[in-house]
């Protein structure tokens, strides 16, 4: 435990940490409770020069998000960097056994019906610990093929992996995204992102943009932890364009390409049946 460059964030930032808790915190920072006699903190912290801004995007990230006022977001206390180590200090959201999925439905539908007129965001941010571009695009489908599966597959390539047809994968892509508006998005909106408190539901660790709502929608189905009931509520706030689930899976292509960039061949075979399914 980094006990003593934690103690020496608090000090700096003015703040009363007595104690200090290890949580969950993923494969990039290390996460700690910080508890003093008044208030309680989410410390995160990681290696400044491994991950340059991360903290800052992602600062940037629950503030767009606030803007939907639709989940509750924590709020952003702190962040900096101190001998080496980036440092970010949130707001601790206590959380509690979930009674009803139904406002998270309710919750979702809301943020995606936060809009803008571009697809994009004005820096780009980070997709785990992956550069996540967001140059701006006027639809959908070019958005989600130029800035989500081109760089990804770039990236895959240079790391060796061999991928065929995906001139044909885009001209699919093209074919089947239908053009909404842009709507803001969490971006990587996977059951370890959401707490659930006594003021409702609350996301965290976002990879925002304005994008196709959907692709949350894709991202809840990939690895599980949300029940159908979520869906069909947030079909009765704003129901989704006819087909669906025959998006779905191109939508997911785009984490499961993140997951082999990061974590290596075992997502290999997932990613070539997903191109296979649309050529």
């Amino acid at each position: 435990m980094l006990t003593k460059i934690l103690k020496q964030v608090a000090n700096q930032e003015g703040l009363e940490n007595n104690r200090f808790q290890t949580l969950q915190g993923g494969d990039i920072n290390q996460v700690y409770l910080g508890t003093g006699d008044q208030n309680k903190y989410v410390f995160k912290i990681n290696d400044a020069g491994q991950f340059p801004d991360l903290f800052l995007k992602e600062r940037n990230g629950l503030e767009e998000l606030r803007k939907s006022q639709s989940f509750r977001i924590p709020l952003v206390i702190a962040y900096g960097e101190l001998e080496g180590y980036a440092y970010l200090i949130l707001e601790y959201l206590p959380p509690v056994t979930v009674q009803s999925w139904q406002s998270f439905g309710i919750q979702l539908a809301k943020l995606h019906q936060y809009k803008a007129d571009v697809f994009g965001l004005a820096e780009w941010n980070y997709i785990g610990s992956l550069k996540q571009y967001n140059n701006a695009a006027q639809n959908a489908a070019a958005f989600f093929i130029e800035q989500r599966l081109m760089p990804q597959f770039e990236l895959a390539i240079q790391k060796s992996f061999k991928f065929k047809n995906l001139d044909k994968l885009y001209k699919a892509a093209e074919a089947i995204i239908p053009d909404e508006a842009p709507s803001l998005i969490h971006g990587d909106l996977w059951s370890g992102n959401y707490l659930h408190t006594g003021e409702g539901f609350a996301l965290i660790d976002p990879a925002v943009s304005y994008s196709i709502r959907e692709m949350d929608l894709a991202m809840m189905q990939l690895f599980g932890g949300f029940p159908n009931e979520v869906l069909s509520v947030y079909n009765e706030c704003y129901a989704t364009s006819p087909d669906l689930e025959d998006r779905i899976p191109l939508y997911q292509l785009y984490y499961i390409l993140v997951h082999l960039n990061l974590f290596g061949s075992s997502y290999y075979g997932r990613a070539e049946r997903i191109i296979d399914k649309y050529l």
